[in-house]
């Protein structure tokens, strides 16, 4: 396990935060690749300063298996950690660093599986997909995707190895972010009643948002086997106003939306854009005539939905290393959108999403053993 570690240690080492380019660490990983002799091919985001790695081991057949995992993390700004962040620190028993379980972990197993795999050996072909921007919109597996198109290539099975403790899991929700913007008009503090409150009126929208979030915690939904069994929405974001004597002109905010797979994201928001469009907006028009109101779609990530991969979850949850099928999780990941792809997919991964995302983030590395282990088998299982 000695050479896995190191492998993470090193992808720890790049900091690939998502407002940073992931181009040294896709190089790295396309060097390694080389040099066990496996060809690969990178697709760019617009700006050419980040990139996916997709490479196809074995036999170039239709079908295989694709094993995917996104090399951007999360910020640290604000964070307090007892060792830094981008240089891995092992204590007892746990490697610590930003990324190590979401996702460096299952990329490190990745690579010494492959770089340890009898390629010859191979009975179908193994996909591996190393995204970026997974943390900020899920951004570089459509990129990917339309890049595999473009080369008829249309794996069979996926397993992204998000953190899930190395449990089986079937089951996402999905989710979506929005941006409301809203123009007032500025007038000066001491004649506050000539101008049009941005800020207040945006209050108006939250305070629907939070409404309709009470309400969706009331409608449960035990039987779906989540520990949060409702859908849930919440505002994130705001910034408006430029002095305390000013009226404030602009207001922006941003809220989100988890849901269940089996509900309806636009039934949910057309209720909040209604209600901006016809209860609020007409009230800032009463106004003043130059003031506004719109929506933005940020983001939007299908849930994964289990129906369709429970024979696939079944198959793997018996292998090696496997701590079989876990619960539906919260959580959001590229899953929904490669099973929309087509792809049959579930999630597996070293580490808990409970370290994810926060200062000390660590991974047990008894966890990263369980990884190569499974991931091992699995490739064993292709090439019989």
């Amino acid at each position: 396990m000695r050479e896995s570690i190191d492998i993470l240690s090193r992808l720890i080492a790049f900091p690939t935060i998502s407002r940073n380019t992931n181009l040294p660490l896709i190089y790295w990983l396309q060097e390694r690749l080389s040099d066990k002799g496996i060809e690969s091919w990178l697709s760019f985001d617009d700006t050419k300063t980040k990139a996916n790695l997709f490479a196809t081991i074995g036999p170039e057949t239709k079908g295989g298996l694709l094993i995917s995992g996104h090399t951007d993390v999360v910020p640290v700004d604000g964070q307090i950690w007892a060792s830094d962040p981008f240089q891995a620190s092992i204590r007892d028993g746990k490697l610590y660093g930003r990324g190590s379980c979401d996702m460096k972990g299952f990329i490190a197993a990745t690579m010494f599986c492959v770089e340890n795999l009898d390629i010859k050996a191979l009975k179908k072909p193994i996909h591996l997909a190393f995204t970026y921007d997974e943390e900020v919109g899920c951004k570089g597996v459509r990129t990917l995707l339309t890049a595999m198109k473009e080369r008829d290539l249309t794996p069979a099975m996926c397993v992204v190895g998000e953190p899930t403790s190395m449990r089986i899991v079937q089951s996402h929700k999905g989710s979506r972010n929005y941006r409301c913007c809203v123009k007032g008009k500025a007038a000066h503090a001491s004649m506050a009643n000539e101008g049009v409150n941005a800020i207040h009126y945006a209050a108006s929208v939250i305070s629907k948002i939070e409404e309709l979030a009470d309400t969706l915690q009331t409608q449960k939904f035990p039987e779906t086997g989540y520990d949060t069994p409702y859908d849930m929405l919440q505002t994130s974001l705001i910034e408006g106003g430029m002095a305390r004597n000013i009226v404030p002109s602009q207001c922006n905010f941003t809220f989100g939306y988890r849901y269940l797979p089996q509900s309806d994201p636009d039934k949910i928001f057309s209720q909040i854009e209604d209600f901006g469009t016809n209860s609020v907006l007409p009230r800032m028009r009463a106004k003043s005539q130059d003031t506004d109101l719109q929506f933005e779609k940020l983001s939007d990530n299908p849930a994964l939905h289990a129906q369709s991969n429970s024979e696939f979850a079944a198959l793997l949850s018996h292998r090696r290393g496997a701590q079989g099928i876990g619960p539906h999780v919260g959580f959001m990941t590229e899953g929904g959108i490669y099973q929309q792809a087509g792809i049959t997919t579930v999630i597996c991964g070293p580490g808990s999403i409970e370290q994810a995302h926060k200062p000390d983030e660590f991974l047990e590395l008894s966890q990263m053993s369980l990884c190569t282990d499974f991931l091992a088998d699995l490739f064993q299982h292709h090439s019989s």
